[in-house]
């Protein structure tokens, strides 16, 4: 599509994706995957493309944006609280122990640190789309899975800038990422702060705009500019725009930012999985396949058990740790940025793996409903009192 006039292409991109996602609604298939496949097919023909780019990422921040609103700061100081034993957990299942596993397979270390990464965090744009498609938002798994996703958010860029510090050659000093801990802090406190003595008087101001156009340019306008302060720091984007969400969500007018800013996000959301599938190149065969599906098993499993035992640390009952469990275990976004350091091999059998694991994780969030109550059996329903009428 290199030749194709800029409006031609653009034009039969978001057609095609209206294809696939109407097809996915009549085969009951999640629009994500098929979108995912239209990139696979696409490949070349829209990679390296800025104005694809630009608005993939766009479309990821309104999503973590809108997300960031679902948590005013009260609500998020209770998730922490309640999820740092679980991300902890995370942390050696998904990360250390992937880790031993290449290393068991001769890999060097900063091949097996690399794979490791790609493999430790679950896709925090799958899962959250998946939540919000299925209408579980509101289940009761959802806020242990979103704080472990917040969680991993804040692990991810830190595991970022180690590996970028390795594969370009550099030390990375105690000093580097002390200092990226204390940007995190700051991006976080500068958030609290604004939230809590600035968009917390806003309320006045919102309720006389929401019905005018420039409410859009408003809205938007913060979350693209806290998620670019986010990377002007070395950070990540989407987590810039969870705490802009986070900001907004103190003015108490969450339903009319919503209204406003969904459709842009269904706009432009779609693109990012689009892009995420050109970036897997499946021309050159698959390599190590025994790792990857011992790698593939192991990060199953492991996710699990981060909802099973993370779970019931969290305080959820057996039957919603085991739906949690089983509703994370897709890879995305920050496996294809740790994905994309690599080269050669690597680079291959990384994207193959996240592909794998995206698709995976997908088709066990749509069933982990049914394979909870297979196990479980059918939640029983409270029995209704009867009241008998005296005398």
């Amino acid at each position: 599509m290199h030749d194709t006039p800029f409006y031609l292409a653009a034009g039969m991109i978001i057609l095609l994706l209206f294809i696939f996602g109407f097809i996915g609604r009549k085969i009951h298939v999640p629009g994500v995957i098929l979108y995912i496949v239209l990139g696979i097919i696409l490949g070349g023909l829209i990679s390296d493309n800025a104005v694809l780019d630009i608005a993939s990422k766009i479309g990821i921040i309104l999503m973590f944006f809108l997300l960031g609103l679902e948590f005013p700061m009260s609500k998020l100081g209770e998730t922490a609280k309640k999820v740092w034993s679980g991300g902890l957990l995370n942390i050696a299942l998904n990360l250390g122990v992937p880790f031993l596993i290449c290393y068991f397979f001769g890999l060097n270390f900063l091949t097996s640190f690399l794979i490791s990464g790609a493999v430790y965090a679950t896709s925090s744009s799958i899962t959250a789309k998946l939540l919000e498609s299925t209408k579980r938002m509101a289940n009761i798994e959802s806020e242990y899975i979103l704080g472990l996703l917040i969680f991993e958010d804040l692990v991810a860029p830190i595991l970022v800038a180690v590996l970028i510090g390795l594969t370009s050659g550099q030390k990375v000093t105690g000093g580097q990422l002390g200092l990226l801990v204390l940007k995190i802090a700051v991006l976080a406190l500068i958030a609290i702060l604004l939230g809590r003595y600035v968009f917390s008087k806003l309320s006045n101001f919102i309720e006389r705009i929401n019905d005018e156009d420039i409410f859009i340019l408003f809205t938007v306008g913060i979350a693209v500019a806290y998620g670019g302060l986010a990377v002007y720091l070395g950070l990540s984007e989407v987590l810039g725009a969870f705490l802009a969400g986070m900001m907004l969500a103190e003015t108490n007018e969450i339903e009319e930012i919503e209204i406003t800013t969904i459709p842009v996000r269904d706009l432009l959301l779609p693109l990012f999985f689009l892009s995420f599938g050109s970036t897997i190149d499946l021309s050159h065969g698959v390599p190590m396949i025994g790792l990857l599906i011992v790698m593939l098993i192991w990060s199953i499993i492991a996710k699990i058990l981060v909802g099973v035992v993370g779970g019931r640390w969290y305080g959820l009952s057996k039957r919603v740790s085991l739906r949690a469990g089983l509703s994370i275990t897709s890879r995305g976004e920050f496996s294809v940025v740790i994905a994309s350091l690599a080269s050669g091999t690597t680079k291959v059998f990384s994207g193959i793996y996240i592909l794998i694991a995206a698709f995976i994780g997908i088709v066990l969030f749509i069933f982990a409903p049914k394979i909870t109550t297979k196990i479980y059996g059918s939640p029983k329903k409270p029995k209704k009192k009867i009241k008998v009428p005296e005398g």
